[in-house]
């Protein structure tokens, strides 16, 4: 069994972090890593105290929009918007940071990561918004796509 590389064992924790979701569309986990150090993680879900989709349904679903559109209609917070909200919220800088997430981010993540000094992203599935990474390479920030790397006990080796 071949040891992960840093990329694999963040991305695999990505993964778990996205199980937490509270989206009935798509499971969504992000980490902010920093000197290969879990700083903040973030999934998708309604705001603290907020009734979850799980609970009440999709708004989304319930408009017929489609994926990757009109984020304003949504009860939830995007994964990488919550791991930077977490961040700040416990004083941590993430300037140079990498973020892992599971899905590539939205137009709307993609600029709080920039203007978070985020300079590496890996990340899992491509998201329909592809403004966002149009922003991203326009901004320079390194890239790697990596898949969502399996995890637990039904985990392949």
């Amino acid at each position: 069994m071949a040891r992960p590389t840093w990329d694999e064992y963040f991305m695999k924790i990505a993964g778990l972090v996205a199980e937490r979701s509270t989206c009935l569309r798509r499971k969504v986990g992000a980490i902010i890593v920093k000197d290969k150090r879990i700083v903040a993680t973030g999934y998708n879900g309604a705001p603290k105290g907020l009734e979850h989709c799980l609970d009440i349904g999709c708004l989304r679903d319930d408009l017929g929009i489609p994926s990757g559109e009109r984020h304003e209609l949504c009860r939830g917070a995007h994964a990488e918007q919550n791991a930077i909200i977490q961040a700040a919220g416990g004083g941590t800088g993430i300037a140079g940071a990498t973020m892992y997430c599971t899905d590539s981010p939205c137009a709307a993540c993609t600029k709080m990561i920039i203007n978070a000094g985020i300079k590496r992203l890996v990340l899992g599935k491509r998201y329909p918004d592809r403004l966002g990474e149009r922003l991203i390479d326009e901004a320079g920030i390194e890239t790697v796509f990596l898949a969502p790397q399996p995890h637990g006990p039904d985990a392949e080796d």
